[in-house]
């Protein structure tokens, strides 16, 4: 009998995963494989917004040419010494 029991218990038990909500971006449990992507309190305001016309589009950002450079090295000035070997 006692193995039914335990077996019940498991069969009741449900998979929770921490998400955070789309919209105010708190943190929330939600069952294992549920689409939802909104907290509880933020689904009636997310459900009172207007829906858009026109699915929106992927964003290309601007690209500019690349920098040519013809030295990469830093060249020392007439004032600098050298370092010398020895103790200061």
């Amino acid at each position: 009998m006692r193995g039914n029991h335990k077996q019940s218990e498991k069969e009741q038990a449900v998979r929770m995963e921490l998400k955070y909500c789309e919209h105010c971006g708190g943190l929330w449990l939600r069952e294992c494989g549920a689409g939802t992507v909104y907290c509880e309190s933020c689904t009636a305001k997310v459900a009172d917004l207007p829906v858009p016309k026109k699915k929106p589009q992927r964003v290309n950002l601007p690209v500019r040419g690349r920098t040519l450079v013809e030295s990469f090295g830093a060249e020392p000035a007439d004032d600098e010494m050298e370092a010398a070997g020895g103790a200061a």
